[in-house]
């Protein structure tokens, strides 16, 4: 294992291969390349299929520009002697392997975990999945919808008339998430221990213990919370306001912030005290009501009027934004947050990670083109072109 010099990144001198598509174990693994680790991407001749989800950044998918950079993409027929030669060199020196192909893929392909630890006894092998190994649902396709349905995610989310998917791939991320934790994890215990470890994360129980408190509401309180839109279920008024020009998000917390919401920012102190709305559990019962009250003073301002007055009450507030919004929220450019980052196409302006170490700048390496570093790593580790 190598020692990190001084300002050097954390991971500089760990070796991760991965065999992934789509999008959970690419965005463990590009969490570890942003942090220094060398990221060999093992990719089929017609590429990760995310590398053909769309063409809308110069050309090339979102989703794969996302997710890939940092990474050294290499082209192995893992079926080929080559490839498994190939393989067997790459694990002999690796130290993670990440894989996301069907349940028992790898296992066919002699890449298991049992098989490469015999290899390499400090490996830690990773394997994301739907559902995990074992049970009755081990080899069900799962997809980011379906998981979001069979966590019970979408029983809370939506509109009391219809359920609606979370608009990202949450269960993907959350599985990804739990993969880039659990190895950073398992690398601590290897330094201590020596040994290896074997990690087998499931999209189900990713998202699942998202979902927890969730979970815990309906168990023992008898039923779950209803959906409510982009409104709180339990709390009241905590939503969406129209301005003059926008939408305003705002949340009211307790009685205190409550009266000052009505005396300062809707003007309207004698409902501080109306039976209807007092305490939260009245406003929730009237909320449409409620709303209604509300949004006749909302409507007559404009979204930087309202928000001033919400702020000098300390009522926490924030406005819708899109995408456009997003991009140019002051908050990440007085913060210097978003940096170039090479592609096949030229450079793209990306966000930095949301973890970063004082005093060191994230890789942020260029996204590769298939089967960019193939030859490369071929002669390196197999001493021939």
């Amino acid at each position: 294992m190598t020692t990190s010099e001084p300002n050097s990144l954390p991971l500089d001198g760990i070796t991760v291969v991965s065999m992934e598509q789509a999008v959970a174990a690419p965005f463990a693994t590009r969490q570890l390349a942003d942090l220094g680790a060398r990221v060999i991407k093992i990719e089929r001749a017609e590429g990760d299929f995310a590398r053909n989800y769309d063409e809308t950044v110069n050309g090339m998918a979102s989703y794969f520009v996302w997710l890939n950079r940092g990474k050294e993409s290499v082209v192995l027929d893992l079926k080929s002697e080559q490839g498994k030669e190939v393989m067997r060199e790459l694990m002999k020196e690796a130290d993670v392997l990440v894989q996301n192909l069907a349940p028992g893929a790898a296992e066919r392909l002699g890449l298991g975990a049992e098989a490469l630890q015999e290899i390499n006894p400090q490996l830690i092998h990773v394997s994301i999945s739907g559902y995990g190994m074992g049970g009755s649902y081990t080899k069900r396709k799962a997809y980011d919808l379906l998981i979001q349905c069979e966590s019970g995610l979408l029983s809370v989310t939506g509109t009391p008339e219809a359920p609606a998917k979370v608009g990202v791939s949450v269960a993907d991320i959350s599985a990804g998430m739990y993969a880039y934790s659990g190895i950073l994890a398992a690398l601590i215990q290897r330094g201590k221990t020596g040994k290896g470890q074997v990690l087998d994360i499931s999209m189900l129980e990713s998202l699942g213990e998202w979902v927890q408190q969730t979970y815990f509401f309906a168990e023992y309180g008898g039923k779950a919370p209803r959906r409510a839109g982009a409104s709180h279920a339990s709390i009241a008024p905590y939503g969406p306001f129209q301005t003059l020009e926008g939408t305003v998000f705002l949340g009211i917390q307790n009685e205190r912030e409550w009266q000052l919401f009505c005396d300062q920012v809707i003007e309207r102190p004698d409902m501080a005290q109306d039976p209807r709305f007092t305490p939260n559990a009245r406003r929730v019962e009237n909320r449409e009501e409620l709303d209604d009250i509300i949004a006749e003073t909302t409507s007559t301002l404009s979204t930087k009027e309202l928000q001033a007055r919400l702020d000098a009450v300390g009522i926490a507030n924030a406005q819708l934004r899109d995408m456009h919004g997003f991009s140019a929220h002051p908050q990440l450019a007085e913060r210097n947050r978003w940096r170039d980052v090479e592609t096949p196409a030229g450079p793209v302006r990306s966000m930095m990670p949301p973890a970063t170490l004082e005093g060191t700048e994230p890789a942020m390496k260029p996204v590769p083109a298939l089967g960019e570093h193939t030859d490369a790593v071929i002669k390196e580790f197999l001493g021939q072109a």
